[in-house]
Formats: structure tokens, C-alpha cells, sequence
């Protein structure tokens, strides 16, 4: 598929397909998770994974240890970017409104704000920057911008999802401390369908799009997701590191033809496990599921 083609027109990925309940099954219709084993994967370094592979063509879903809690780090940010979005719909936000960018608002990791330190960004540009290349200080300013963490739990709880805790800003999330900061992959997985594959999508069509547009366009985790689909697939992904293990990646897999496969992987590697290492194995549990499910 022709990436510009992509980025100028999505519905050749295959969306508007999967708008249609002739090429997506819908939910009634959907058996309940199928355990897919890969504790063969976790034994080979020590770590622990949550995965699930759901095909909207066939219904199908795919899962290991789904249910458990894992700390989700900055994949969070794009649920951030498309609670941000249903603010800017609801007219309670501008994507023009200009954010001063202070001294004060610097953690690590400010590819986008840093250089923008002691002017502004506008909200759209603190989106882009959060989702394309994870700026942190980007994410705490949207938060702030919305009325900090309390309006974060509401978006999921307006998505049906009653179990993802919001408990800290960047940095500081990503820290193991019980169920803060956590998500199960089930959730996430019906998260991103919800959001980004329903008719119903609470997001406008255009604000979508962006949103598929900034995932796809992230050069963030080439060795995750996108290393375990086929050359020739579309990955929209937002991925998240915890620097001592935990290491995640979740998005939508578009074929040049037919239904997409929506993966959410949280893998909590071992602290002495290299980050290579970590990365290869979202990658193979991503192969081994789209061969499990006829779409490798």
C-alpha cells in the first residue's frame, strides 16, 4: 500500500470496509477470547504478557492473560489525544487555543516542548507531538488543559470501560505501585475498536482521521507491532516503555485488502532483559497471532 495514498485518503485502508457489517463481524456475533498460549514467549527472558489479537473480519479474538492488569505507560496517550478531540467537539476546547510552555512544565523526554520552552504550542501541535513522538511534558499539559486526571477517567468510563485506573501525571505513571496507571488488554483492545473502528465512534470522522494519520505516522516502535505484520500492512500504533521492563505497544493492523486486526501487547519484561529483547517478543506474539488467524 502506498503510504501517501494512505495518509491523503484512509478510507484505502480499508475503514470504510470496516464501517460495513458485511466485512466486520459485529459484537454479537463475536465468540468469547480464545486462550492463545504464549507462556513459551515469557519463560524465554522472565517477563510477563498481555496480548489479544481481535479480527474484525472474522470475530475472532485472541488473548493471554487479557484480563490481568498491566501498567500501560504512554500508550495512554492516545486515548488522551482522542479525549482531547471529543473536548474540542463538545466546544470545550480549541485545537488553535495556544499553551505557554514553561520551565516548570519540563520532565524528561521533550522532543516537541523543549524547543519550545518559555514560548507556546498550540493544542493540535501538543496532540501531534504526544501521540507521533510521546513528549511527555506535552501529555501533562493536555491533562492539565482538561482539569487534570478526574476528566481522563471519565472519557473511559463514557467509553464502557469501568476498569482502567488514572492515578498520575508523566513521569510518575509508569512506576509499578498496585493497580495505578493500569489497563487490562481486553479493555485497551475494545478501547481502540470503540474509538477508532465503530460506526458509533463518539469521533468525528475528520478528527479520526488525524488521529489514525499521527499513529501511523509515529516513528516510534519499528520493532514492535510493525515488525510482526507483513511488509505490506498498515500499522497505527502508539506504543509505551517503562525503562526498567514494561514495554507496550497497541494499534490498528490494516491489510492492503480486508478487515483489520486491532493488537494491544503490554509485555512487563525482566529488569536485566535488553530492550531489543523486549521488543522481539511483541513482535513474535504479533506473527504467531496473525498466523493463528489465517492473516500472516
Amino acid at each position: 500500500m502506498d503510504r501517501r495514498s494512505v495518509l491523503t485518503g484512509l478510507s484505502a485502508l480499508g475503514l470504510t470496509a470496516c464501517s460495513r457489517g458485511t466485512e466486520t463481524a459485529p459484537d454479537a456475533a463475536s465468540p468469547a477470547p480464545e486462550t492463545f498460549d504464549l507462556s513459551a514467549l515469557e519463560a524465554r527472558d522472565g517477563g510477563r504478557l498481555g496480548f489479544v489479537a481481535h479480527d474484525l473480519g472474522s470475530g475472532r479474538r485472541l488473548a493471554w492473560r487479557g484480563e490481568e492488569r498491566f501498567v500501560y505507560c504512554s500508550t495512554f496517550k492516545m486515548f488522551l489525544a482522542a479525549a482531547t478531540f471529543l473536548r474540542v467537539q463538545a466546544g470545550a476546547e480549541r485545537l488553535d487555543r495556544m499553551i505557554p510552555v514553561t520551565r516548570a512544565d519540563m520532565v524528561n523526554h521533550a522532543p516537541v516542548t523543549e524547543p519550545a520552552l518559555g514560548g507556546a504550542l498550540s493544542v493540535e501541535a501538543l496532540m501531534k507531538g504526544t501521540v507521533e513522538v510521546s513528549d511527555n511534558p506535552a501529555a501533562n499539559l493536555l491533562l492539565k488543559a482538561m482539569g487534570g486526571l478526574e476528566p481522563m477517567r471519565a472519557f473511559y468510563r463514557g467509553l464502557g470501560d469501568a476498569d482502567t485506573t488514572v492515578d498520575r501525571f508523566e513521569p510518575e505513571m509508569n512506576r509499578l505501585d498496585g493497580d495505578k496507571d493500569t489497563i487490562k488488554p481486553l479493555t485497551s483492545a475494545a478501547n481502540l475498536k470503540r474509538l477508532l473502528i465503530d460506526t458509533d465512534t463518539p469521533l468525528t470522522t475528520p478528527h479520526k482521521d488525524r488521529l489514525l494519520r499521527w499513529l501511523i505516522d509515529t516513528p516510534t516502535g519499528s520493532a514492535r507491532i510493525k515488525a510482526g505484520a507483513p511488509a505490506s500492512w498498515t500499522v497505527a500504533h502508539k506504543t509505551g516503555t517503562g525503562g526498567y521492563g514494561p514495554t507496550n505497544d497497541i494499534g490498528v493492523l490494516y491489510p492492503p485488502s480486508g478487515a483489520p486486526v486491532i493488537v494491544a501487547a503490554y509485555h512487563h519484561g525482566a529488569r536485566a532483559t535488553a530492550p531489543d529483547r523486549n521488543e522481539a517478543v511483541i513482535a513474535e506474539a504479533t506473527r504467531l497471532a496473525l498466523a493463528k488467524l489465517g492473516r500472516a
